[in-house]
């Protein structure tokens, strides 16, 4: 999940990541798809294929997602969903906050 005018995590870049690999891309889409420079992308190739999240198929010469990227999806859009929902959560909290100050005031 990208915003403009945020900075995506590490998780964030490893979801996108294997979103595109979810459809048997080669590196060039994976790089598009995921918005990551080449430089980036072999960084975190490396360190998704070690962590056996993604695979390189020799056949079709492009990477597919293993069953714990799969695993790795799901749980990231659950722990998405929740940190969205937190983050809204906080800010109604944080309004309330700078009413109750703003009624503590003098003015």
């Amino acid at each position: 999940m990208f915003l403009l005018g945020s900075y995506r995590s590490r998780l964030d870049i490893i979801a996108d990541i294997l979103r595109a690999v979810s459809q048997n891309a080669k590196k060039t889409q994976i790089m598009y798809q995921a918005n990551l420079s080449y430089h980036v992308l072999q960084k975190y190739l490396s360190e998704v294929s070690a962590a056996l999240l993604i695979e390189f198929n020799c056949n079709d010469q492009c990477y597919v997602l293993t069953d714990k990227g799969k695993a790795f999806l799901d749980a990231y859009n659950e722990y998405s969903r929740d940190y969205l929902y937190l983050e809204k959560r906080l800010n109604e909290v944080k309004g309330k906050k700078k009413m109750l100050e703003a009624l503590c005031s003098r003015k």
